[in-house]
């Protein structure tokens, strides 16, 4: 298989005929081989008849459902792992992102890229809650990450299979893999795509997930600097806080000997004790890092989804 389109799909009925449609479209005229895998992310709607319909009538065409909604990072996960393309292009299943770009990105692929992100530079939201927020997380993201890209949030992007092998995802984690794939020498670039305002259904996403984004993008930051090596993180701040409360020790005897200010009343005192024992504290949590840091490098990881039946799947799972 060259090509895996991934689409992560909760209660988008009314879009999936038209999504389907529109990626048939954008291949019909291209000699590669592909195939589409829809992930129900436990919908509420009509979704899943729909996808079945379509799978029956199309053996491209693969759905996984979920028993559950566990979440567009959870949804992208599945449809990675069922993958069995060269290269995986994820998209949104709200019709914002345009299959007709997909040659495109294919395209910049075949240049030698390992990733290509797709850059929605003429966006189709509202500027407070959607475009401001991006603009912000995106200009925080690339100077935190090394890796500069205008638009993390665009889902449309193309990724070299060897890619992903070794990314697994949680959280929001999904918008950093053009970052982690750095991380192991990818070749990212980026290239302007279409988005289309929504025409059916309503936005899953709020203003509400910037917090999610910035609490992921610590832990990004941390598994791009810092995951085999915690003790260089903590134990640095742990050297530095021993190093200031030696330094308020000091200052706390000078006050004593030479000021003649007793140390049970010089708040220094509890400055020095406090500090001298933060610094110990630091140091014991870059330990226990270092061992946590063995422990996931070497265990094997644990699903981070629930699929409740899959179809057209060549291992006999589901429904053909």
């Amino acid at each position: 298989m060259d090509v895996s389109i991934v689409v992560p799909l909760y209660n988008e009925e009314e879009n999936i005929p038209a999504l389907y449609e529109r990626v048939i479209e954008a291949l019909a005229a291209h000699l590669f081989t592909w195939e589409l895998i829809l992930v129900d992310d436990g919908s509420g709607d009509h979704s899943c008849l729909i996808l079945k319909d379509i799978a029956a009538r199309d053996s491209r065409v693969k759905v996984i459902r979920f028993r559950r909604n566990f979440g567009q990072t959870a949804a992208m996960a599945a449809g990675f792992d069922a993958a069995t393309g060269e290269v995986v292009i994820p998209m949104d299943g709200d019709l914002q992102n345009d299959p007709a770009d997909i040659p495109a990105l294919l395209a910049k692929i075949y240049e030698g890229y390992d990733v290509v992100s797709g850059w929605r530079k003429d966006r189709k939201d509202t500027f407070v809650n959607r475009k401001l927020p991006s603009i912000i997380a995106n200009g925080l993201i690339s100077r935190l990450t090394g890796v500069h890209l205008h638009d993390y949030g665009c889902t449309l992007k193309a990724y070299r299979r060897e890619v992903l092998d070794g990314i697994n995802l949680y959280g929001e984690m999904h918008r950093f893999v053009p970052a982690l794939a750095s991380q192991v020498g990818a070749k990212v670039t980026e290239i302007p795509v279409r988005h289309h305002p929504r025409m059916f259904g309503t936005s899953k996403y709020g203003i509400s997930r910037t917090v999610r984004v910035v609490l992921d993008l610590m832990t990004v930051k941390f598994l791009l600097a810092y995951s085999t090596k915690p003790i260089q993180l903590f134990g640095r701040w742990g050297i530095y806080t021993f190093l200031a409360g030696i330094v308020s020790g000091l200052l706390t005897l000078y006050f004593k000997f030479f000021e003649h200010i007793n140390m049970n009343r010089n708040p220094l005192l509890i400055l020095t004790a406090f500090l001298l024992f933060m610094g110990v504290q630091f140091i014991v949590l870059g330990l226990l890092g270092e061992l946590n840091a063995r422990t996931y490098y070497e265990a094997q990881g644990k699903p981070i989804y629930v699929v409740r039946e899959r179809f057209n799947f060549d291992d006999g799972s589901g429904a053909a």
